[in-house]
């Protein structure tokens, strides 16, 4: 067993990897560039979308009540455009604060991988060993949470499939770090 709090190290530098590597991906890489469509008539769409005064949220549209069976509400189901969207506040978009909550995800990432390699593994385990365990977990704590976006809320198969395989980059990056500087 491993204390949390030597593994500090392996912590902070899994996260700052992980953090300038989804930097390039999303800066330098072109595979997410496909990955959102511009509205037609987006001027249109967002001035309807202001006069009908809709605001910051999470909307689902048609909004129904799945359990209510009735012809009505059938009907609502076969209409278009049929989909779920979030809205964000006015102004421009604050970089700064979103990065800063993806580097307190990655560190929570890591600290949870850290906990639970601290307990099965000793000091002293070869890299091999920590890698795999490291880098298991850490691809499942990127990767999983994509997959249930697609299957409930219809996010495109091809854009979460790119968004899984940079989850298992970051995961396998988690575990290098983690093979490299185990006590």
């Amino acid at each position: 067993m491993v204390p949390l709090g030597s593994l500090w190290l392996p912590i902070l530098v899994s996260s700052v990897v992980v953090f300038v590597a989804s930097s390039l991906v999303w800066m330098v890489l072109p595979h997410h560039r496909s990955d959102w469509k511009g509205l037609p008539d987006e001027d249109g769409v967002l001035a309807a979308m202001r006069k009908a005064g809709v605001g910051r949220g999470q909307y689902r549209f048609p909004l129904v009540d799945f359990r209510d069976k009735s012809p009505e509400m059938r009907k609502r189901f076969e209409i278009q455009p049929m989909g779920v969207m979030t809205i964000w506040p006015p102004g421009r978009v604050n970089m700064g604060k979103q990065l800063g909550a993806w580097f307190v995800y990655l560190l929570f990432v890591s600290t949870c991988v850290a906990y639970l390699a601290g307990i099965v593994l000793p000091a002293g385990v070869p890299y091999r060993t920590v890698f795999r365990v490291t880098g298991t977990a850490a691809v499942l704590a990127y990767a999983a949470a994509l997959i249930p976006n697609a299957i409930w809320w219809g996010r495109s198969w091809s854009t979460t499939l790119k968004e899984v395989s940079d989850a298992v980059a970051y995961g396998l990056l988690t575990g290098a770090v983690f093979g490299w500087l185990w006590p």
